[in-house]
């Protein structure tokens, strides 16, 4: 077996849902990526455990437990229940789903933070913070309100305001209030402990630039380093859902401490079940894998405090943590009045998952960037094609295969050079998803899906029924297409499951075992085939829109808490142009002469245009979807009479034209054939 064959031992995480409130379809973006990989290591033959867990302390579950007349652990448990059955619902197959509100975790927290205690990592020191006298509870900076300092306006968090974007401490807000009771807070002093995270700043330098991280990322913690790390509050105060502190009076570990260890606390719950040891998935020597996926706004957890107390407890660090961005819908933040943060729940009443799956899964790249969910692209792209393309394909030949020929696949593929190639694109498709470059796999998946369905066009076996001296062509060239099916369908299994398994049926093979297209299915029994995806129609999203209206105004009335992280808002379009001002733009056709890397920028590439006899340097932001060397000889567009601009890298002669969400959805402007460098473009 080859390196990449070896079977490989692998954990795998998504981010701990907030045990708070229910999965909106901004969750499923991570469960979504994270699942799909989980599903491909298992396809590849390695060794699994998938997990997570409902994060399930904290002083709003305290709080919104209370409100509700229950005990948290009543809340926790009704949440559990809840999210377990959303993510069946969209299939994220998860070998277990726990809860850090358990017996392993708190035996694994208390563990961790006795060893950075007793190798000298924990310090303490009084903090000053807002008290609610009516409640006699400290409050977190998110429970008090009042008047920004800064720019006036009032109704603002202890934080940071809304209204003008300032951070502040929460004793600088004027006029402050309890957000819990009203009250007007005191400020009142506390003994909290700290992890000291200068202590490891050496080995998270090191461990940031490893690998594990990327790029961007890493980029973006070198701006922390710069700043200077701060020491780091694990403690709050009673009283607080959550565990105590050993050998201390009335404190509690801050939900964040306890929340990472779960995902190893479950991982310990399904190993004591299966009467094996924690200890080589720890172990700094051992080969074991850990693999974090999260959203970009919890990355300074996982990327600096997570492997500090890893490392502070003498424990393996992570093998690497996968970042993504958020999810828009139409383009903009989820919106309740506009029936756009749709819950996972309402969603299932109308649609299949796997659409969703599909989508998120065509737009996910390996950066860490926002998707949208733009509801007609999505409709489209589904309806085109999982429906038009590769179902398309069974549904044009599985007729012949039952009707003529006994339900059996021939002996001897019709074009067995065109299977092949298919196979050879085996190994860089399972290369594209590993790497989690979701939207490239798919993109290559559904070429070759384009070019199933051309042979099939071009075979017209619709038509060679119905010459006797044919059949056996018809019924090759119909099994042909069978096979390409059970190709296209290996690929996406990880993708759209459940249409996977009924695929898998009609087929009467494992769909889910990588390697098995090597060989093709020949003398093979297939059953009839039964529809596997219907088209989305407009109504049923517009119905969902306006149900995730109604579930928001009743989610409101019952007072559910609906946390959303910041999102970025697409560009709005710019001012109107009239028709003389556009027409003065001049679009010549150029060739592509030179290309090359720009060092010290990130999205710029420096191009040389030729415009059929004069040159010109353009610097373009399209590095994230070429490499220079797949652009040289291209024929593209430049706008050629746009004003020289110069940069930090030089003088840019131009603009080229390219179109795309980004990343690796950019692609430059290809005129038609017969163009040639100078032409203009009319």
């Amino acid at each position: 077996m080859s390196e990449l064959q070896q079977k490989r031992n692998i954990l795998i995480t998504s981010a701990l849902p907030y045990a708070n409130g229910s999965l909106h379809l901004g969750h499923l973006v991570e469960h979504t990526q994270s699942d799909i990989w989980a599903r491909l290591m298992r396809a590849r033959g390695h060794h699994v455990h998938y997990l997570c867990a409902d994060d399930a302390h904290g002083t709003p579950i305290m709080l919104n437990a209370e409100k509700q007349g229950v005990t948290p652990e009543q809340l926790v448990d009704a949440q559990h229940e809840e999210h377990w059955r959303d993510l069946q619902g969209f299939s994220i197959s998860y070998d277990h789903y726990h809860s850090t509100h358990s017996e392993e975790n708190r035996e694994l927290v208390e563990g961790i933070y006795l060893k950075l205690r007793d190798n000298g990592h924990i310090e303490s020191r009084d903090v000053e913070q807002y008290y609610d006298p009516e409640k006699e509870m400290f409050l977190p900076d998110r429970f008090v309100k009042g008047t920004c300092p800064k720019c006036g306006t009032e109704d603002q968090y202890g934080d940071n305001c809304e209204s003008c974007g300032s951070t502040y401490d929460s004793s600088e807000l004027i006029n402050p209030r309890s957000a819990v009771s009203g009250a007007t807070p005191v400020l009142k002093t506390s003994k909290h402990l700290f992890v000291n995270l200068k202590n490891f700043e050496d080995m998270l330098k090191q461990w940031v630039r490893s690998g594990s991280l990327q790029s961007e990322v890493s980029n973006k913690l070198e701006e922390w380093f710069e700043a200077g790390l701060q020491s780091w509050d694990i403690s709050r105060d009673a009283p607080y859902f959550g565990f105590q502190i050993p050998d201390e009076e009335n404190k509690y570990f801050y939900v964040w401490m306890d929340a990472p260890i779960g995902y190893l606390a479950c991982l310990k719950y399904v190993l004591d079940q299966q009467n094996e040891p924690l200890t080589p998935w720890i172990d700094p020597d051992s080969d074991h894998e850990m693999y974090h996926f999260i959203g970009k706004d919890i990355l300074y957890f996982h990327s600096l405090f997570w492997p500090a107390m890893l490392y502070g407890a003498g424990q393996k660090l992570p093998t690497a943590v996968y970042v993504h961005g958020f999810l828009t819908v139409n383009g903009q933040k989820m919106s309740k009045t506009r029936g756009t943060f749709i819950k996972a729940a309402t969603y299932l009443q109308h649609l299949e998952a796997d659409y969703l799956r599909y989508y998120y899964a065509a737009k996910l790249s390996d950066g860490v960037v926002d998707i949208d969910l733009n509801m007609e692209d999505f409709r489209q792209r589904v309806n085109s094609d999982l429906v038009g393309k590769v179902v398309n394909i069974a549904s044009r030949c599985a007729g012949f295969i039952s009707k003529r020929f006994d339900g059996t696949l021939s002996a001897e593929l019709h074009r067995p050079e065109l299977y092949q190639e298919f196979v050879q694109a085996s190994e860089h498709i399972a290369q594209r998803f590993e790497s989690r470059k979701y939207n490239a796999a798919i993109r290559e998946i559904m070429r070759l899906a384009d070019v199933a369905n051309q042979y099939i066009a071009e075979a017209e076996p619709w038509v060679a029924i119905k010459d006797e001296t044919r059949q056996q062509e018809v019924h090759q060239v119909c099994s042909t297409g069978i096979n390409l099916f059970r190709i296209l369908m290996t690929w996406l299994a990880p993708v759209i499951p459940n249409t996977a398994v009924k695929a898998a049926e009609f087929l009467q093979t494992d769909l889910n075992k990588w390697a098995a297209i090597d060989t093709p299915l020949l003398n093979h029994a297939i059953n009839r085939f039964k529809p596997l995806l219907a088209r989305i129609e407009d109504e049923t999203l517009t119905t969902i829109m306006e149900q995730s209206k109604e579930d928001l105004e009743k989610a409101a009335t019952e007072g559910q808490a609906q946390p959303l992280s910041p999102e970025l808002q697409n560009d709005p379009i710019s001012d109107e142009i009239n028709f003389d001002a556009f027409a003065k733009v001049d679009l010549r056709v150029v060739e592509i002469a030179a290309a090359e890397h720009v060092e010290g920028a990130d999205k710029l590439l420096r191009l040389t245009l030729d415009l059929g006899g004069e040159q010109r340097q353009v610097f373009a932001g399209i590095k994230s979807a070429y490499q220079p060397e797949d652009l040289v000889g291209k024929l593209t567009v430049m706008v050629a009479n746009l004003a020289p601009r110069k940069m930090r890298f030089g003088v840019s002669e131009g603009m080229v034209l390219a179109a795309g969400p980004g990343g690796e959805d950019l692609y430059v402007l290809e005129p038609n054939e017969g163009a040639r460098p100078g032409m203009r473009v009319k």
